[in-house]
């Protein structure tokens, strides 16, 4: 090992171990709320919400399905009913928190506490209330994914967040229980992966947002490469959001073709998304710099029809591995059935 790439492992082992500490710090702030049994080989859900009522029904029932059988939910102040409806389900144990999101890194010191206390050997499943996991072949659920996983060694499976919208302004629709009946379409095309070696990960932009709100300038679009599947050790933590995680190595999956890749269905834009955009734009609680995403929040406030020519409506993981954007490498391949 060259000096250079000696001194950047000690750089990242050094972030590791302040994440780490902030996470540790960081239990301060939660309460308790409900506690649950956390069976050996369980596969774990981790969140932090606020004000999610309207998608958590859903949301957990789709994940459900897909085979997580606990959540852990930090909820950050919510004034909608979100932490009566979590404690009251069987399979969730819940902490609530008044302290400030932006100042935990958007929630991340929170919920790192958790994965490093729950989380470790376990596979855990970290989420936004707005996403839902699909990936090829998911019928069959998380069980015999994670057990193909390990059995190759690999213990994390990346997701590209897949922006889903309406046809129509914003705020006009709507709402129904299924997200996916009130947001019916996607960008099929128009995404850009630029390999960063700093953290070994592919950085993804595209999609309506960038297409919208980011024209004049893409780099600064949301990122849509995440890592939310990981087989937990307590010495890992995420950096950004689910967007990086360390050690560097778990973020590989985008630049890996013979391991399979899921998308994370992004339900941001349901009815509610432009009252919420009003309340986010005066909270400035979700962006490290709030007042370069004022625009962003105009735009959103403007109920801007995002559909257009190029629109796909949404039909499930098999069209999406057609068009490319998510893989399933070795998994199911012929030789496996």
């Amino acid at each position: 090992m060259d000096l250079a790439s000696l001194w950047e492992a000690l750089r990242l082992r050094h972030l590791r171990r302040r994440l780490l500490v902030r996470a540790f710090r960081a239990r301060s702030q939660l309460t308790q709320v409900t506690r649950r049994d956390l069976p050996k080989g369980a596969i774990l859900g981790f969140g932090c919400i606020r004000n999610e009522a309207a998608r958590l029904p859903w949301f957990l029932d789709h994940h459900r399905k897909l085979g997580v059988d606990r959540f852990l939910f930090v909820d950050n102040a919510s004034t909608d009913g979100s932490a009566d409806h979590l404690a009251a389900q069987p399979d969730v144990s819940l902490w609530t928190t008044p302290h400030s999101y932006k100042a935990s890194r958007f929630g991340m010191d929170w919920v790192n506490w958790l994965l490093l206390r729950h989380g470790s050997g376990h596979w855990c499943l970290t989420l936004d209330a707005d996403e839902l996991l699909t990936f090829p072949d998911d019928a069959g659920g998380l069980r015999p994914l994670t057990a193909w996983l390990r059995a190759r060694g690999v213990d994390f499976m990346s997701a590209l967040m897949l922006d889903l919208y309406p046809k129509g302004p914003l705020g006009s629709q709507i709402h129904a229980v299924n997200p996916l009946e009130v947001l019916p379409y996607f960008d099929p095309t128009g995404y850009s992966r630029t390999p960063v070696a700093r953290y070994d990960h592919v950085s993804i932009r595209g999609g309506p947002r960038a297409r919208v709100f980011f024209a004049d300038d893409p780099s600064r679009a949301p990122h849509l490469h995440k890592t939310p599947l990981v087989f937990w050790h307590w010495r890992y933590a995420y950096l950004s959001s689910t967007h990086l995680v360390l050690p560097v190595r778990l973020n590989a999956g985008f630049s890996r073709p013979d391991l399979p890749t899921g998308a994370l269905l992004h339900t941001k834009f349901l009815p509610e998304i432009v009252q919420k955009s009003r309340e986010e734009r005066e909270r400035a609680e979700h962006f490290t710099h709030p007042e370069r995403y004022g625009d962003y929040y105009d735009g959103i406030i403007a109920g801007p029809d995002l559909w257009h020519a190029g629109s796909a409506r949404y039909e499930g993981p098999a069209q999406l591995e057609a068009l490319g954007l998510i893989q399933r490498g070795l998994w199911r391949q012929v030789a496996d059935l």
